[in-house]
């Protein structure tokens, strides 16, 4: 079989037509894609479901430490989102389903001066955004992806979805929250990051921050 030009070029033109028509959801400085990169900090980590848990702290009223069967059987939602990676990439239309960070938070109950969170992963990975980001209706914690578990190279058993920022905030394989009064920088926050991270401001690295 030859070279098919004219599938090839129909094709390029279809793809252009339907970034064109995206473009009011793709950040600026973001390619489309319709795969899924993996990328992560480190090797994916080797877990337990009889020993993983899920420790919440810090400055709140009720601190929680939960099993896997007793965050399993929390309230559930479906969010749907898109996602842009800090290295360029925008994947749309994804659904997402877990549990609500605001129904942690209605577990916990925040005191006054808690303004940010830390967000603690299994294989010493930390991230770190404002409380009142976390408490938009479409951050959760989620097990399933475009309805299929996730796998390990995408945070199985769990992971963070902040849709409204840089993937790197969505952080894989989460095993507890820190409420804390002010706010700690993260692992690719302290190595050259954006401490906020809004993919619409284009808010990549730290030497950006006023």
């Amino acid at each position: 079989m030859g070279f098919d030009l004219s599938s090839l070029l129909a094709r390029r033109k279809e793809r252009k037509e339907r970034v064109k028509a995206l473009a009011h959801r793709i950040p600026p400085g973001q390619d489309l894609t319709d795969k899924w990169p993996v990328l992560h900090y480190g090797g994916i980590p080797r877990l337990d479901l009889r020993t993983w848990q899920f420790e919440v702290g810090g400055t709140v009223s009720t601190p929680i430490v939960l099993s896997y069967d007793e965050f399993m059987a929390l309230p559930k939602i479906e969010v749907g989102a898109d996602m842009h990676c800090v290295t360029g990439w925008s994947k749309l239309d994804n659904t997402w389903y877990g549990v609500a960070f605001t129904e942690i938070a209605k577990m916990v109950m925040p005191l006054s001066d808690a303004s940010h969170v830390t967000i603690s992963s299994y294989g010493d990975y930390t991230t770190n955004l404002p409380l009142d980001v976390l408490m938009d209706d479409d951050v959760l914690f989620a097990w399933r992806h475009n309805g299929e578990d996730l796998t390990g190279e995408h945070g199985w058993p769990l992971r963070l979805v902040v849709p409204k920022r840089y993937a790197w905030k969505s952080a894989k394989w989460v095993k507890g929250l820190t409420f804390v009064p002010g706010d700690h920088r993260g692992f690719w926050e302290n190595l050259g990051y954006h401490n906020e991270g809004d993919p619409w401001k284009e808010e990549r690295y730290s030497y950006q921050e006023v």
